[in-house]
């Protein structure tokens, strides 16, 4: 299966789980993009490598690294492997000094991700995924589409996405995307994906 390389484009609190947040990954190249949701200390360890901040005492994926280094392995590639029942998985793609074997070991994304930014190695998934899963940024002439009415400011309203069309959820999503609310834009692609 071919490869297709992915970089980190964000990553934000999530606004409806206190604690989680959303890795916004994206297709190099390309306008696809791939939410995942993590947990805050996934988060902050990718965080803390993306800003180059030292911490006074090794994380956990600074111990992997140290530990990795100290007895020769090297790490090649991070490999957001499957999707099952809505649960990414991941391959962290390594292999001792001078072997010719490489070894996967599993990972959650978040782990994979925060150890290869550590060693700088490159992040992949495959098509099957970020066509189950990747949600495409509209083209300019599409931000034109017509938008779904919105409630009058201060009348709240109960939004309940099984409710809508698929074409409705298609410009929803349009616009969490627009407005770069990624963890809404997940829930509403998961959405049209069971209505498929």
């Amino acid at each position: 299966m071919e490869k297709i390389r992915l970089e980190i484009l964000g990553l934000s609190s999530s606004q409806s789980q206190a604690g989680s947040f959303a890795l916004v990954l994206g297709e190099e190249g390309r306008n696809r993009r791939l939410p995942i949701i993590i947990g805050m200390f996934e988060a902050q360890a990718i965080a803390i490598e993306l800003e180059k901040i030292t911490s006074n005492r090794p994380m956990t994926h600074d111990l992997f690294k140290s530990f990795a280094q100290a007895f020769a392995y090297n790490i090649h590639e991070i490999i957001i492997s499957d999707l099952r029942e809505g649960v990414f998985y991941a391959k962290i793609v390594c292999s001792t000094a001078g072997a010719y074997k490489r070894v996967e070991i599993d990972s959650r994304p978040s782990d994979a991700i925060a150890i290869g930014l550590r060693f700088d190695v490159p992040i992949y998934t495959y098509e099957n995924i970020l066509s189950e899963a990747g949600i495409v940024l509209a083209d300019e002439e599409e931000e034109d589409a017509p938008k779904k009415k919105t409630p009058e400011k201060g009348k709240k309203t109960s939004v309940n996405l099984k409710d809508y069309a698929v074409e409705e959820l298609e410009i929803m999503l349009q616009e969490a995307l627009t407005n770069e609310n990624y963890e809404r834009a997940a829930k509403i692609r998961d959405e049209i994906n069971k209505k498929k």
